[in-house]
C-alpha cells in the first residue's frame, strides 16, 4: 500500500470524527500525521519492515499503531465502524465545496438531513439560510454545486475551480519529489467561468506522483493515462488534466498550459514576422516566464492579459498597464451587517477589515423597499449612522464610512429621500426587482440614478448571474455615456457569481474615463476574502490603481466623494 493511500485513511478519519464531535486535538492529530505520511520519501512499508514507525518524527504510538494495522490488512478497523454508523449520503454532503464536516453535522443536527437530496431541498424551499454562518448566497452556493454534480462538463465558476485547484496543489506538494505544482488555463488567466482545470507539476518521477494523484478520493473516474499526462473527472463533475516534467521544463510547460490559444497565437504571428518561432526561440531551462518573454523580446505580459486583446502589441510598444494588485485595495465599500440581511456586526466587519490591513469600510446595508433583505427603515438608518460615528470616536486610526444600498425604483430614481442621502458618507444605487423590463425603460431607470447627485456608485449594473441570470435588456453605451458626464463610480462586484462590471464592460468604462469601486458586496466576513476575484477582473480590464477609488487612503477617498 503506497503512502499516500495510508494518509487518506487518516484524512478521512480525521473527517469523521470531526463530524461525530470528537476531541479537536486527537483530529489535529491525525489531520498531522496524514500530512506527514504523505510527504515521507521512504515507503511506509519499508520503514515497518524495520519497526520504525513509531520513530517517524511527529507520528506517536497510538497512530503508529493503526498505520502498521492498515499495512497488515489494508483496512482500519475504526474508520470502517465510522463509516457503518454514518449514512453515505452525509459523506457525499461532506465533500461538497465549502461544506466539510462541521457545516454537514450542523445540517444533520439542525434539519436532518443526510443525502444530497435532501440538502438541495432544503435549500431550494430556504431553510439552509440563516443557519450560523449561512446566508442567501451561501444557500445559492449549495443549490448551484449539487446541480454542478449532476450536470458534469458544463462550467463551473472561478472559485468553485479554485477551491479544487488549491486542494490538489497542497497535495500534490506533499508528495515526496514534487517542487513545484501551479494551476495554468483559464484559472490562471483568472477566467469567469472555467471549463476544466489544467495542473503543472514539477517532478523527477512523473508515474510516481500520477500514481499518488489517482488514488486522490475526489477522484471518480481516470479518463486518460499517457507518459507524464493525466486526465481524470472528479467528483465534484470537474475535469483536471495533469502534466507532469522536469523541474527545468516547469516554466515553459506552465506557460503554453497558461495560454491562451489567441494569446499564443498573437505570439507566432510577432515571431514570424522575426523569420522564428516559439518552438525554435532558445526558450528552455530558464526559471520563470519573465524569462521567457525576454527571451521573445518583450515585457512579461500578465497571464490575466493573456487573450489576445492587443497585449502582445502594447508589449511591443512599452504600453502595457502597471495593473491594479489586490495590495493596492485600501477597504470595502459595498459591505451587509446584521442591520439587514448581512450575518456579521458592524464591530465584527471592521476587526476582519483591519486583519486584511484595509483603513476603512462602507456599511452598506438594505434600504426600505427591500423587504425581503430586511431593509432599513428611515429611522434604522439614522440609528445606525449614529452608532457608526459613535464608533468612529473609538477607533481613530479606522474609519468606517455610513452608507446604504438604496433600491433604483422600477419608474425610476431611488427609495431614500435627498435629504437622508445628502448627509450619508456613500449612497451605493442598484437594482433588485423588475428584473425584466424592456431596454428603453430599464437603461431610463437606472441613468435616472446616476444622473442622482447623490449617488456615489452604480452597484452590479447589470444584474447578471454567472450562475444563471441573464444581465437586464440594457443600452450599457448610453449608461456609460451618462456615467462618464456625471462622475458616478461604477462597481466591479467581486461576488463570484456576479463579477459585474465583467471586464470587458469595465474595460470600457476606463476607456470613457470612469472610476470604479471594487467591492465585495459581502453579506458575511468569509465573502470579505473574495476581493480578490473583483481585483482579477480589474486586472483582466487593464485597470490600473488611479482607475479604482478604493484604493485611495480614507482621507483623500472621503474628500473625493464630497467634492463629487
Amino acid at each position: 500500500m503506497r503512502n499516500e493511500e495510508v494518509a487518506w485513511i487518516f484524512y478521512e478519519l480525521a473527517d469523521l470524527l470531526e463530524f461525530k464531535g470528537e476531541d479537536f486535538f486527537k483530529i489535529r492529530a491525525y489531520r498531522n500525521a496524514a500530512r506527514i505520511l504523505a510527504g515521507l520519501e521512504e515507503p511506509l512499508e519499508e520503514i515497518r519492515s524495520r519497526r520504525g514507525l513509531s520513530k517517524i518524527p511527529g507520528i506517536g504510538k497510538n497512530i503508529a499503531a493503526k498505520i502498521d494495522e492498515v499495512l497488515a490488512t489494508g483496512r482500519l478497523q475504526k474508520l470502517e465502524g465510522l463509516l457503518k454508523e454514518i449514512p453515505p449520503g452525509i459523506l457525499e454532503v461532506m465533500s461538497l465545496p465549502g461544506i466539510g464536516p462541521k457545516r454537514a453535522a450542523m445540517f444533520k443536527e439542525r434539519l436532518g438531513i443526510t443525502s444530497l437530496g435532501e440538502l438541495a431541498g432544503a435549500a431550494r424551499e430556504g431553510r439552509v439560510r440563516g443557519l450560523p454562518g449561512i446566508g442567501g448566497k451561501s444557500e445559492k452556493d449549495i443549490i448551484r454545486y449539487i446541480e454542478m454534480l449532476q450536470d458534469r462538463g458544463s462550467r463551473v465558476l472561478l472559485a468553485t475551480a479554485n477551491v479544487l485547484a488549491g486542494e490538489l496543489k497542497s497535495y500534490l506538494l506533499t508528495l515526496s519529489g514534487v517542487v513545484n505544482v501551479e494551476a495554468g488555463g483559464s484559472v490562471r488567466r483568472w477566467r469567469e467561468t472555467v471549463g476544466d482545470l489544467d495542473l503543472v507539476a514539477a517532478a523527477a518521477d512523473p508515474g510516481q506522483v500520477i500514481d499518488a494523484v489517482v488514488k486522490h478520493p475526489r477522484v471518480s473516474e481516470v479518463l486518460e493515462r499517457d507518459g507524464n499526462r493525466l486526465s481524470l473527472l472528479t467528483k465534484w463533475g470537474i475535469k483536471v488534466d495533469l502534466e507532469v516534467v522536469p523541474e527545468e521544463q516547469f516554466a515553459l510547460t506552465l506557460f503554453y498550459s497558461t495560454g491562451s490559444r489567441a494569446h499564443l497565437s498573437r505570439l507566432e504571428a510577432f515571431l514570424a514576422s522575426r523569420g522564428i518561432t516559439i518552438k525554435t526561440a532558445d526558450i528552455s531551462g530558464f526559471h520563470d516566464e519573465h524569462e521567457i518573454y525576454s527571451a521573445l523580446g518583450l515585457p512579461y505580459i500578465p497571464a490575466e492579459l493573456r487573450e489576445d486583446r492587443g497585449e502582445v502589441e502594447a508589449a511591443l510598444q512599452n504600453r502595457l498597464p502597471r495593473l491594479a494588485e489586490l495590495e493596492d485595495i485600501r477597504g470595502d465599500l459595498h459591505v451587509h451587517t446584521v442591520w439587514s440581511d448581512g450575518l456579521c456586526t458592524i464591530e465584527q466587519a471592521v476587526k476582519r477589515a483591519r486583519e486584511k490591513g484595509y483603513g476603512y469600510i462602507a456599511v452598506t446595508d438594505h434600504s426600505q423597499s427591500l423587504k425581503i433583505a430586511r431593509g432599513l427603515s428611515l429611522d434604522k438608518l439614522k440609528e445606525q449612522h449614529r452608532e457608526i460615528r459613535s464608533l468612529n470616536e473609538k477607533t481613530g486610526d479606522f474609519t468606517v464610512l455610513t452608507g446604504i444600498e438604496a433600491d433604483i425604483l422600477p419608474k425610476g430614481g431611488v427609495d431614500c429621500p435627498d435629504e437622508i442621502l445628502k448627509d450619508v458618507d456613500l449612497v451605493i444605487a442598484s437594482v433588485h426587482s423588475a428584473f425584466k423590463q424592456d431596454r428603453e425603460t430599464m437603461t431610463a431607470r437606472i441613468i435616472s440614478a446616476v444622473e442622482n447627485k447623490n449617488v456615489d456608485i452604480i452597484g452590479h449594473l447589470t444584474g447578471r448571474l454567472l450562475s444563471g441570470r441573464e444581465g437586464y435588456a440594457l443600452d450599457l453605451e448610453r449608461v456609460l455615456e451618462a456615467s462618464a458626464s456625471c462622475g458616478t463610480i461604477l462597481e466591479i462586484n467581486s461576488s463570484p457569481d456576479r463579477l459585474d462590471l465583467s471586464d470587458l464592460n469595465a474595460r470600457r468604462a476606463k476607456e470613457k474615463g470612469i472610476k470604479m469601486a471594487i467591492n465585495t458586496d459581502a453579506h458575511d466576513l468569509k465573502r470579505m476574502d473574495e476581493m480578490c476575484y473583483g481585483v482579477a477582473v480589474a486586472r483582466r480590464a487593464w485597470l490600473e490603481p488611479g482607475d479604482i477609488v478604493n484604493t485611495m487612503p480614507a482621507g483623500k477617498l472621503v474628500k473625493f466623494l464630497r467634492k463629487r
